[in-house]
C-alpha cells in the first residue's frame, strides 16, 4: 500500500499545479467530522511519514527513473 501511495504521489506532483488532480491539496473539508476518537489523517502528512520510513526524499520520489 505504501509503494502504491507514493507512486501516486510522484505522479501527482510531477502534473502542473492546475491539473485537476492537483486540486485535493487545497480543498478545505468543512463540516467533515471524524468520531472524537480518531485524529484527522492528511494525505501529506501520510506521505511524509512514508518517506520517513523507507529514507526517501521527495526528489526521489519525483524522479522516474529510480
Amino acid at each position: 500500500m505504501r509503494e502504491v501511495r507514493l507512486r501516486w504521489f510522484g505522479h501527482v506532483m510531477r502534473r502542473g499545479t492546475d491539473a485537476p488532480v492537483r486540486w485535493c491539496e487545497n480543498l478545505a473539508l468543512d463540516g467533515f467530522r471524524r468520531g472524537s476518537d480518531r485524529p484527522k489523517n492528511y494525505w501529506r502528512e501520510v506521505i511524509r511519514r512514508d518517506m520517513e520510513q523507507l529514507q526517501l526524499i521527495e526528489d526521489m520520489i519525483l524522479d522516474r527513473k529510480i
